[in-house]
């Protein structure tokens, strides 16, 4: 375990916290302030780095530490990343060691430059703790476009990403951190089949852009890529549609793999492509969570169990949900626009119990269908066409207004509503209308 605050290691530099963190067993306190990391690694320094292989601007080798950095703000020049060249998907800063508590610290990108993926921040070792850390992530190119040209492959534009917080070291812990997305790429995501991972109380916020306000450019990437896009459009074209909003970063909470007892708390992802998406087989736990502004809420996939979380359907579907017997709860608010968006909740697989309620803020007025028996579109992609897929056994509580719809390759769903059946053509569909609230008739 770390030492005690009176054997405290102080350190007042860059360099200092570097030498500290790769020792063991310290608490170390940094005097507060901004500290630019390119007077410590000026440009003139990267190649002599990249020849030595050294492709973190920091790395915390060390086991047992404490790290006290409230007031401590770590600038990043995203020129000296580019100047670096690291290899892809390599991060900038690296926990590398166990059982590490980091409290406090601000990294805040600068500028232009850009690198080939990665993150801000890299959690590799295992046990560690970030708590109250806020991360400004900038470096992606193109930015302004989201993942409308492609995301890694086939591409209309071969983006460069820039992450914020990059997690696969087992038993990592998240509490009050916040991520501010000013790039395209994922704000936290956790790969590697990383077991024991937990968010509490975490932000993540992206940018929106309406797609008429790209189709009006008149010169830059998009105008010269002919506004071709990747994924195809409900006309069956692949251009930029009018009437929709896009967030210029990936997704706010995303998984790769499987992920035993992943548990997020009191979280939100705000203005993000994907708010939460969880898609790994293994049951991630979500409470309290809220998802706000993103083209799409929630994305769940097997034995995931969402309690008492919410949100809107301002710019994309609250709800995807896939693979078998997911158990979701999930409050509507009511917050709408005027962009196009074509469902409610989609719903595929076997086994899941879906319910959605009412605001207490009030219902949301512009009807969207629960779709089941439905494939979420290609991508995601709102402006993208749903077509029909399996589900069956699906157990449906609808406590609002909007309609249902249910698919040809729907069997044997129970389903129970306030809002309207507007379509049914699937097999063994048992229909309970429920009475709205006293207040609604």
């Amino acid at each position: 375990a770390a030492c005690a605050e009176s054997d405290a290691i102080h350190v007042a530099s860059l360099a200092e916290l570097a030498r500290a963190a790769a020792q063991s067993g310290r608490t170390v306190v940094m005097k507060p302030g901004l500290y630019r990391l390119i007077d410590e690694l000026p440009p003139a320094t990267m190649a002599e780095r990249r020849r030595q292989g050294e492709f973190q601007f920091l790395t915390f080798k060390g086991n047992d530490n404490t790290f006290r950095l409230s007031g401590v703000t770590i600038e990043v020049d995203t020129a000296l990343r580019a100047a670096l060249r690291p290899p892809i998907h390599t991060d900038e800063f690296l926990v590398a060691g166990d059982n590490n508590v980091i409290e406090g610290l601000t990294i805040t990108n600068i500028g232009d430059g850009t690198s080939l993926g990665g993150a801000v921040l890299g959690v590799v070792g295992r046990g560690n703790t970030l708590r109250s850390c806020t991360i400004h992530v900038r470096g992606s190119y193109p930015y302004g476009y989201g993942d409308l040209f492609g995301k890694g492959g086939p591409n209309v534009i071969a983006p460069r990403k820039k992450s914020g917080v990059h997690i696969t070291g087992r038993g990592t812990t998240l509490i009050g951190c916040k991520l501010f997305m000013r790039s395209f790429g994922h704000g936290f995501y956790v790969q590697d089949d990383a077991d024991d991972v937990r968010f509490e109380d975490c932000l993540v916020e992206g940018e929106l852009r309406a797609t008429d306000d790209i189709l009006a450019e008149t010169s830059g990437p998009a105008v010269q890529a002919g506004f071709r896009t990747v994924a195809v459009n409900r006309q069956g074209e692949h251009r930029v549609t009018p009437g929709y909003m896009k967030s210029l970063a990936e997704d706010g909470f995303r998984t790769y793999g499987k992920h035993k007892n992943l548990v997020l708390k009191n979280c939100t992802a705000r203005n993000m492509r994907g708010g939460f998406e969880l898609r790994t087989p293994t049951g991630a736990l979500l409470e309290n969570c809220a998802a706000e502004g993103n083209e799409r809420g929630f994305w769940i996939s097997s034995d995931a169990v969402v309690r008492r979380c919410r949100g809107d359907a301002r710019h994309g579907p609250l709800l995807f949900v896939e693979g078998d017997n997911a158990s979701i709860e999930l409050e509507l608010l009511p917050d709408e626009t005027s962009m196009n968006v074509h469902a409610l909740a989609i719903v595929a697989g076997r086994g899941h119990k879906v319910t959605i309620t009412a605001s207490p803020r009030g219902p949301r007025s512009r009807p969207l269908p629960i779709l089941i028996g439905f494939a979420p579109p290609g991508m995601g992609e709102g402006m993208s066409p749903i077509f029909d897929r399996d589900a069956r056994n699906i157990a449906l509580r609808n406590e609002t207004t909007m309609p249902v719809v249910v698919g040809p390759k729907a069997s044997d769903a129970q389903i129970a509503s306030i809002g309207p059946i507007a379509e049914n053509k699937g097999r063994g569909i048992a229909v309970t209308r429920l009475d709205p609230p006293a207040d609604d008739r």
